[in-house]
């Protein structure tokens, strides 16, 4: 997939348990958005899981959606049962926070 010039790639990280597989192969939670710098809406999502099925929904909680949009944590918590759950959400509001310095960063 070739992304056009206004998406920018931001990284978040966090945790996982320490007997998460997550954590066994990767040691953190890594989650990396794409996104279009002129309206902070997600592209293209990619995690560090063990299985597909788990990047794959991860994707559909985020693809679409809007960066700002707080109603992505609640569906995470709705709707994503793994026991990286809380990883995730750590590693959004990383991704998030990185985001909005890159945007402030670009705007000046």
């Amino acid at each position: 997939m070739c992304y056009n010039n206004d998406t920018i790639f931001i990284i978040g990280d966090s945790k996982s348990s320490q007997k998460n597989p997550i954590t066994i192969k990767f040691h953190q939670f890594f989650l990396g958005l794409v996104v279009d710098r002129t309206n902070g809406r997600i592209i293209d999502v990619e995690c560090s899981a063990t299985i597909q099925l788990t990047v794959r929904f991860v994707r559909s909680l985020f693809i679409g959606r809007f960066m700002d949009d707080p109603s992505i944590i609640d569906e995470i918590r709705l709707r994503y049962f793994g026991s990286s759950q809380r990883a995730l959400i750590v590693a959004f509001n990383d991704a998030l926070k990185k985001y909005n310095q890159v945007v402030a960063a670009l705007s000046t």
